[in-house]
């Protein structure tokens, strides 16, 4: 989910231009039905009167690839199956979310700073943010401690032992 605040700035903008701009934008996006135009328009025309200063939040939210969606978990699930240090699904997750930097950092119980893992729900994450919490897995479990972690045994075999896996799924 993507989170806009936007701030109208000082400065009049010519009625032409207010014209031309919604001319642009209606016509290369618009509402789904009429309802959604409505909403649509308002919410632009909206953006014209305020005043400077002014502000207002957007959140978007686009909607995931539910392919890309399931084909990210089939790795996740793959390399847990195959992997010998966690023993409980959830806490893989939590490491892989904070070894890709997916994660809030805030104030610890002993006052240091400490990783909250974020969440990728579809509420939380569209497909924007999805993509680039992939990203930063697949670079995190193609770094240098990933693999030996996941399988300590196998010493420096263990990078194979991870590229084979992702290959698997064309990473």
């Amino acid at each position: 989910m993507s989170e806009i605040t936007l701030v109208r700035q000082d400065g009049a903008l010519p009625d032409a231009d207010k014209d031309a701009a919604r001319r642009v934008l209606f016509g290369l996006v618009d509402g789904l039905g009429e309802v959604n135009q409505k909403s649509w328009r308002r919410f632009f025309n909206g953006l014209l009167k305020m005043e400077p200063g002014e502000m207002v939040h957007i959140k978007t939210n686009r909607a995931r690839s539910g392919p890309f969606h399931r084909r990210h978990f089939k790795i996740e699930q793959t390399l847990f199956e195959a992997q010998e240090r966690f023993e409980f699904f959830d806490q893989y997750l939590y490491w892989i979310k904070v070894g890709a930097g997916w994660v809030t950092w805030a104030a610890g119980p002993s006052g240091g700073v400490v990783p909250i893992p974020r969440s990728v729900s579809y509420a939380k994450a569209d497909e924007g943010d999805f993509q680039k919490f992939h990203e930063q897995v697949m670079t995190f479990l193609r770094g240098p401690h990933a693999a030996r972690y996941l399988w300590p045994h196998l010493k420096d075999k263990a990078d194979e032992m991870m590229n084979s896996i992702l290959e698997g799924f064309h990473e």
